[in-house]
Formats: C-alpha cells, sequence, structure tokens
C-alpha cells in the first residue's frame, strides 16, 4: 500500500462517524460525578480549584467507560490516584522548564510502556498525562499544589462511590460478554447448515473467558445466570463443527444430512434464547419445537457411525444447557463435594507482577511498544519546547495533542491525528463562540461543561473525531469558570492542536514500528500454536488412558491466541503504508487459510477423542511423533523464508492408512486432513518465495 492510499484509508477512518450501543444512565452518573466535585469546589473553594476538581472527576468517569472485566469503582480510584499523583509532581516541576521537560520525559515514557500491560492502562496512562499537562499551568503555591491533587483524588472518590452507590446493570460486561459467546456459537450453528466449512471467530469465547476470570468473593457472589455456560458453550463448538462436516460426519446429501440441518436449526435456536436470557437477566423461554428435534426419535437414531455419537453428545450438552438455566451446572468431587469451578483472578499482588512481567518482556529495541513510548516521550518534550518558544501561550495544547493522537500503531495514530484536529476546531469554535456571546459567569461555565461531559460520555464510542468535538468545548468552558480569555484560548488550540497533530504523525513516519515485517514471526508462532494443539490431540489417541485434558485445553488456548495475534497484525499491517518483500498479500491469505483449517481439523479431532479404557494407537503415536519432529524446522522455515519439509509426516500417515486398509477411523481422517493442511500451507509460502526470487520480464 502506498502513503497515499494509506493516508487515504486512515483519513476515511478518523472522519467516521461509528453507531454503538450507547449507555445513557452510565453516561448521566458520570456526568452527575462531574457536576457534583464543581458544585462543591465553587461552594466551598475557588474557581481554580474547580477546574482541578472537575479533571479529577472526569478523567475518572473517563476510566470507568474503559472495556475492562475488573470493577469499575477501582479503575475510577486508581485512575484518579495516578493523576493526582503525575498533577502533583508537575506542579513542583513546573517552575522550571529544565526540570519539567525531564520530569514530562520521565512520565511520557513510562506510559508509553503501559501498553504492555493491556489497551486499558496504557489509555488511562495517557489520559493521566494529558490532564496533567493542563491542570499544572493552574497558578497556585506548593501547598496550594497538593490541594489541588487532593481534589483530583476526591473527583475519583466521588465516581467510584456514585458506581457502588447507584450500579447500572452489575454484572452487566460479564452477562454481555457470555451471552455474546453463546450468541456466536449459535450463529454458527445455522451457518453449518448450509456450509459445513462455515469458519469461526474465537474472539466471543475468548473475550468470555476473560470475564469468567473471578476471585474468590467474587465468585460466590456472581450471579447464577453466569455459572456453567461457557464451557458448555466451548464444548458444543467442536461437536456443532464435527456432526456438519461430511468427512468426520454426515453425507453431503441425503437423510442423515437432513437430520443434522435439523439438529444445527434447533441449537441454534436453543442457545440464542439463552443468551437473550442471560443478557437480560430474565428466565430462558425455550420453543417446544426445538426441544422436540433435539431428542432421539421414537423410530430410532437416524444417524450413524461418527455422526451418531457427535449428534448424541450434542443433544447431551444442550440438555445441560437448557438444565443450567434453572440450576448451575456442578462439578461432583470424588469425595462427594460439589465443587463450583471458576478461572481465579490474580489479587493485586499477582496483577503487580504480571504488569512488571509484561514490561521487562517489551524491554528490547525490536518492541512496538518500547518504541512507541520512545517516540512518545520524543514528542511529547520536543513539542511542549516549541511551543513554549512561539508567542501564543498556552504551551500545553502540543504535547497534550501528541499525547493523545499517538499510539503504538500506524493506523490508530493518522486517523485519530485528522479527527482530533477537525473534532477540537469543532469544539473550539462552537465552545468559544458561546463563551464570547453569552459571556457566561462561573456557574453557568460549569453547567455547559458538565453539558459536554455529558454528550460526550453518551457519545464517546461513536468515534474519535465527536469526541474530541466534546472534550474541547469542555476544556473552552472550564478554562472559563476562573475567567480565561477565550479568543487566546481559541487561537493558541487550533494552532497548537495542529502543531502537535503535526509532530506526532511526522514522528511515527521517522521512527516508525511496523506491523508487516513482523507477519512471518506471527504465522510461525500460530504453527508453532497449532502444532502443540495436533500434539496434544494425537497423543490423546494413541494413549487413551494416560490422556490429560488440561493439556489439550490448554494448547486449544494458546492456539487460539496465536491466532488472535494473527489477526491484529494482519489487520494493522493492511494499513501500513510497506510492503513485506518476503510475504505478498496473497500468500498471506492462503497462508492463514491453511492454518485456519489446520484448526479446525484438530477440533474436530478433539471432539471424538477416545475414551480412557479404549484401546491403544501405536498409528496415532507414530504420527504424533513425526509432527513433533518436524515442527520446529517447520516453524524455523517460516521466519527464514525457507520451504517447508514435511516427509517425515508424510511417511508416518502412509504406514497409517497402510496398516488400517479400507477402514479408516476418525483419526486417520483427521490426520489426512491435517497433511493436506500443512501442504497448503507449504505451497502458499511456497508460491510467495518462488515469487520473490523470479524476475519479472517485459511479457510480464
Amino acid at each position: 500500500m502506498t502513503w497515499s492510499h494509506a493516508l487515504k484509508e486512515t483519513a476515511r477512518t478518523g472522519l467516521a462517524i461509528e453507531r454503538a450501543r450507547t449507555e445513557p444512565l452510565v453516561a448521566i452518573r458520570g456526568a452527575c460525578g462531574v457536576a457534583l466535585i464543581i458544585g462543591m469546589a465553587l461552594w466551598l473553594g475557588s474557581p481554580t480549584l474547580a477546574v482541578s476538581a472537575a479533571f479529577g472527576a472526569f478523567s475518572a468517569g473517563i476510566a470507568t467507560f474503559q472495556r475492562s472485566w475488573r470493577p469499575r469503582p477501582w479503575l475510577a480510584l486508581a485512575a484518579a490516584a495516578g493523576l493526582a499523583v503525575s498533577t502533583f509532581l508537575g506542579y513542583l516541576a513546573a517552575s522550571h522548564t529544565a526540570t519539567f521537560v525531564l520530569m514530562l520525559a520521565v512520565w511520557t515514557l513510562l506510559t508509553g510502556m503501559s501498553w504492555a500491560v493491556g489497551p486499558v492502562s496504557g489509555l488511562v496512562s495517557t489520559q493521566m498525562v494529558a490532564v496533567m499537562l493542563v491542570t499544572v499551568t493552574l497558578p497556585t503555591s506548593v501547598l496550594g499544589a497538593l490541594g489541588h491533587a487532593l481534589l483530583i483524588g476526591l473527583g475519583g472518590v466521588v465516581q467510584a462511590l456514585l458506581i457502588v452507590l447507584f450500579p447500572v446493570r452489575p454484572w452487566g460486561v460479564q452477562r454481555d460478554a457470555l451471552a455474546d459467546a453463546l450468541a456466536a456459537v449459535a450463529d454458527y450453528a445455522r451457518r453449518l447448515r448450509h456450509d459445513p466449512m462455515a469458519p469461526f471467530d474465537p474472539k466471543p469465547l475468548m473475550e468470555a473467558r476473560s470475564a469468567a476470570a473471578l476471585t474468590p468473593r467474587q465468585a460466590r457472589r456472581r450471579p447464577r445466570q453466569l455459572r456453567g455456560y461457557r464451557l458448555l458453550a466451548e464444548r458444543i463448538r467442536p461437536v456443532l463443527a464435527s456432526l456438519a462436516d461430511p468427512v468426520v460426519g454426515a453425507p453431503e446429501e441425503g437423510p442423515e444430512r437432513d437430520r443434522v440441518r435439523e439438529l444445527l436449526a434447533a441449537t441454534g435456536t436453543v442457545l440464542d434464547a439463552v443468551a437473550h436470557a442471560i443478557r437480560h437477566g430474565r428466565p430462558v423461554r425455550v420453543p417446544s419445537d426445538a426441544m422436540s428435534v433435539l431428542q432421539v426419535p421414537e423410530e430410532g437414531p437416524k444417524l450413524s457411525g461418527p455422526a451418531r455419537r457427535a449428534a448424541l453428545r450434542l443433544i447431551s450438552l444442550v440438555a445441560d444447557v437448557v438444565e443450567a438455566s434453572e440450576e448451575p451446572v456442578e462439578e461432583v468431587s470424588a469425595e462427594g463435594r460439589t465443587v463450583h469451578r471458576f478461572l481465579p483472578r490474580p489479587g493485586i499482588p499477582g496483577t503487580v507482577a504480571a504488569a512488571l512481567r509484561a514490561i521487562r518482556r517489551e524491554a528490547r529495541w525490536s518492541s512496538p511498544v518500547l518504541r512507541h513510548a520512545v517516540r512518545l516521550c520524543a514528542v511529547a518534550t520536543s513539542g511542549y519546547l516549541l511551543s513554549t518558544a512561539l508567542p501564543l501561550g498556552h504551551a500545553y495544547w502540543a504535547p497534550l495533542t501528541s499525547t493523545m493522537v499517538l499510539r503504538p500503531d500506524f493506523a490508530q495514530t493518522y486517523s485519530r491525528g485528522i479527527a482530533r484536529f477537525l473534532g477540537t476546531l469543532a469544539g473550539v469554535l462552537v465552545g468559544g463562540g458561546l463563551v464570547a456571546l453569552v459571556h457566561p459567569g462561573p456557574y453557568l461555565s460549569a453547567v455547559l461543561a458538565v453539558l459536554c461531559v455529558l454528550s460526550m460520555y453518551l457519545l464517546l464510542r461513536t468515534g474519535f473525531i465527536v469526541t474530541s468535538a466534546c472534550v474541547s468545548a469542555y476544556v473552552v468552558f472550564l478554562l472559563s469558570i476562573p475567567g480565561e480569555a477565550w479568543a487566546q484560548t481559541v487561537q493558541a488550540r487550533v494552532a497548537l492542536t495542529l502543531l502537535g497533530g503535526l509532530i506526532a504523525m511526522a514522528a511515527y513516519a521517522v521512527f516508525p514500528a511496523w506491523e508487516t515485517p513482523r507477519l512471518r514471526d506471527r504465522l510461525a508462532d500460530w504453527l508453532a500454536a497449532n502444532g502443540s494443539f495436533a500434539t496434544a490431540v494425537f497423543d490423546a489417541y494413541a494413549r487413551p488412558a494416560d490422556r490429560r485434558p488440561r493439556q489439550v485445553r490448554d494448547a486449544l488456548l494458546d492456539a487460539r491466541a496465536a491466532r488472535a495475534a494473527w489477526e491484529r497484525s494482519e489487520a494493522q499491517a493492511h494499513r501500513e503504508p510497506v510492503r513485506h518483500r518476503g510475504l505478498s498479500r496473497h500468500a498471506a491469505r492462503a497462508a492463514q487459510t491453511a492454518l485456519s483449517t489446520m484448526g479446525r481439523v484438530v477440533m474436530l479431532l478433539e471432539a471424538h477423542l477416545p475414551e480412557r479404557d479404549a484401546a491403544p494407537s501405536e498409528e496415532a503415536a507414530d504420527f504424533a511423533a513425526a509432527l513433533r519432529q518436524a515442527l520446529p524446522k517447520a516453524v524455523e522455515a517460516v521466519r527464514e523464508r525457507q520451504p517447508l519439509d514435511w516427509e517425515a509426516v508424510h511417511r508416518s500417515l502412509e504406514r497409517w492408512q497402510r496398516k488400517a486398509g479400507d477402514r479408516p477411523g476418525v483419526a486417520l481422517r483427521g490426520a489426512g486432513q491435517l497433511q493436506d493442511a500443512l501442504d497448503d500451507l507449504a505451497e502458499a509460502l511456497g508460491k510467495s518465495a518462488r515469487q520473490r526470487r523470479t524476475p519479472r520480464g517485459p511479457s510480464q
């Protein structure tokens, strides 16, 4: 993709107004928190203190809107506490330019590294720096700076108290995640009726698993409807695929295929009903005709072989789903005690340790997170020094814009830069025009600022251009409380916002962190994860008595994570103005299809794992050993742009086929499909290598 085309695409993305579900009650609650803290500060303090307090409540409110599975009161407190500390340190250093620039450099470097922990941490940390740049310009003493910091912290406390006292949809995020997972499996069942090879996006299942991570106290308080369904949805998904697959399931046409379509449609109906009940906290209402389909017919089973086993297992799992709507799914231990399974969530020490490990992993020069941190540090400090040298005043506007615009990837940085400038221009013109025409006093300015906050909370997920306009108008009205000159604010805001955006976008062009060159590494990681999943499943076929379900489960989760990492990288690379010389776009799509097929085949085999008392399979053990031996070299070949060699896997499969003769089992048929997927991967990457080596003549 050329630079001109990439810029057009990112500009179109930045100017797009997204339609997303709004949360009016949550927005009103957050705006009330800002209004309470501004009103208290104006009544008991001064307009300057009201501005500081408003920024604290505003930042805490935004933090609670970030997608997080953790309790949102803690997010509000953490955001306000971090902002209070950074503001107090900023006040201490603001009197000397050199000291403040040094502190700003250290703070922005830490802010950039916080993206290693996760997007929520990165966004909240970025917001702390941005608001700190504004609040330190308010005149005060050291003792006054401590008061400003305490008021900012108080704003977070007020927001947290409102969340606790007036909860809006408690456990709503977890309900939505679980309902989305069940709805995704239901949609998958319906699509399998017409396309037995229909793809499945595992993201809803991954998000439901993340949402299910709880502390023991939260697990005891968890609503009954949130227990048991996630594991059932994950177990139903491979059974659906194995039932619909024409190789290991029912034939493509005939009475058996008609029965499969009926089962798939009924399963989709039941799962949709359960998802709707979980999302809205209502009893499950399942149509009786769908439940009648999910029973063994009175005239006997209509399916045979592996398809019959898959159908019986599906009927049993759907029955568990319906029973779980009345009582939670329980697991009884060997001692007879009932055990409720949940994913343990680490406490504060564990979370801090995990965050430090994540930052340490990214402390390498090739890491995009470290490059983003260095880029953010250089942009913020240079923007502050440049704007200080200009006769415009408001030296914080440029570094504030750069901090808010700059992101670890190209597309977000450029799209946000364009959207922020246009949104800022609109917000400053509207807010400044109202201030010039109406000349509002402190209280009317506070009311207008609260209305802007309410609008921003309502439209927070509709696009960055709308958010920027609301925030800009909010800052204009807020700064007019202590009597800030509106004309100077408009001129400085527009000029320095443009300067900050240009610096941020130029910095990414000069010091980029392209995702395109990392595609082969992501592809190799996905192949390694799929290979581990495959060997774990074939080991279960080889030695059923020694089967370790946890090993298969962990390998499946690793494969999902590797696929998600590839999809994120591929989506970012698609919008970058660079080209990978060792992997064409066509080859990347073909390789993705091959690895998706490989994961699907292994998932089908997982649905037919033998019982522990089944006979061992020497052929499956030989195939697993051959695959395990060939995988490290294949992964390295993908990274180094070398041809893939699956000869050992081919020979093992041939030996298995000769011994099985005319009676291939599910495992052998799955092994054949797996080998075809590996050959497709080798062909896709081999074509890419040949195209790179073959020069194009005039006729081409």
